[in-house]
């Protein structure tokens, strides 16, 4: 899944990151409101967290336009996250449309289960695993496990069989799984996926018949199956 981290302090914003990045999300960032409107304007976010004090514009005229543009993109959910602890501002943000306020200072760990949290609801994801076979997917871990033994994947290996594993009997489309697998700022074009796709189905054939299987569906894009019906 891909996110927006807006924060303005440069040593922080590499900090949470680089934690969320091991938490296998791709993340985006911005450190300045003008770039995160212009962002949100134009990409797709699973989630956005988003500071208040910032340069060029503050973090409530971000969340005000994000809200007020209309579409799917204004339903982004959004985590503020900023010094101001007062109740007025909490209240503000709040009534602008924000899901969560984290003051800071925080606990990293209080920050990763409260975006799992929201990634979570904001996917319809209700299930707390999502199962394929003998392929499981926590979304409180986080985790792939074959039959209680953990799956090994890199992060954008990760990224792709989630988003395959949360859209049960949905086929994805190349872009899609190109949106949620890399940033923008990654150097990679749209056929870096059949690489990942290959990558994840060697890994996936070693579970043997009562695993999971990617099917290409020509022109529409993949599949998750039980290998015993791909």
């Amino acid at each position: 899944m891909r996110i927006l981290l807006v924060e303005d302090h440069l040593e922080l914003s590499h900090w949470l990151a680089k934690a969320l990045r091991e938490a296998n999300l791709t993340v985006e960032t911005a450190h300045n409101g003008a770039d995160a409107d212009a962002l949100l304007h134009t990409q797709d976010y699973a989630l956005v967290i988003l500071d208040l004090t910032l340069p060029k514009m503050d973090g409530l005229e971000v969340l005000k336009r994000l809200r007020g543009r209309g579409g799917p993109r204004a339903k982004t959910p959004v985590m503020i996250l900023t010094a101001r602890g007062g109740l007025e501002e909490r209240v503000q943000g709040l009534n602008l449309g924000a899901d969560d306020y984290l003051a800071k200072p925080f606990e990293l760990a209080e920050l990763e289960a409260r975006v799992k949290a929201l990634l979570r609801r904001s996917q319809g994801n209700e299930a707390l695993v999502h199962q394929c076979g003998s392929l499981s997917f926590d979304t409180v871990t986080r985790m792939f496990a074959y039959d209680g033994a953990p799956l090994g994947l890199t992060p954008r290996e990760h990224a792709v069989l989630e988003a395959l594993i949360t859209r049960p009997g949905r086929a994805v489309s190349k872009e899609k799984l190109f949106d949620e697998v890399f940033a923008l700022a990654d150097d990679a074009n749209l056929d870096a996926i059949e690489l990942y796709i290959h990558r994840v189905r060697k890994k996936l054939e070693r579970a043997g018949s009562n695993g999971a299987a990617i099917t290409t569906l020509r022109g529409i894009g993949y599949l998750l199956q039980p290998r015993d019906a791909a």
